[in-house]
């Protein structure tokens, strides 16, 4: 059994593989708690819309998000970048093959992505981004599949309250 602290540095060290300069996003994470990791070769992310996921979870409550998205992405990382108001949760690199919806955007390896260091999870106002849902160690994605299924709950959840407020 391995404790947090060891699981967060385990993803610290696999994800730090994606850099392009390994030193430097060391650097970044200790100095802006954020690094620019490139998709594609370790693995991609989903950019989602805020707005869908809180529709789609029914609340904007972190703790209750967080709930929701442990469940329907099986224990999958999220992180929210807070100024963008931008989920992002991580999957395989292959994903960008085979992603089809329009509404949450696939980042494929021409990305670079600001990733908030694996100990940041909870919002801090001095940080742009922190984990929602924290990655569990190295390699340990969500799959494609459940988060199409958060994309296509929230893009109807966020249409049924657009229609119920006319």
């Amino acid at each position: 059994m391995h404790s947090r602290r060891d699981r967060e540095r385990a993803a610290s060290t696999w994800l730090v593989l994606a850099a392009s300069d390994r030193e430097k996003a060391w650097t970044e994470w200790d100095t802006y708690r954020v690094a620019l990791l490139r998709c594609g070769s370790l693995f991609s992310a989903v950019r989602i819309p805020a707005h869908l996921v809180y529709a789609a979870a029914g609340t904007e409550e972190p703790e209750r998000v967080r709930g929701f998205l442990a469940e329907v992405l099986d224990g999958g990382p999220v992180f929210l970048d807070v100024g963008g108001q931008q989920f992002y949760a991580l999957t395989p690199a292959s994903a960008p093959r085979s992603w089809r919806l329009t509404v949450a955007e696939c980042l494929d390896s021409d990305t670079f992505l600001g990733v908030p260091a694996t100990d940041v999870t909870e919002y801090d106002p001095r940080c742009p981004a922190y984990w929602a849902l924290p990655m569990d160690g190295p390699g340990a994605l969500c799959a494609p599949d459940d988060v199409a299924h958060l994309v296509l709950i929230g893009h109807q959840e966020a249409a049924k309250n657009a229609e119920a407020d006319r």
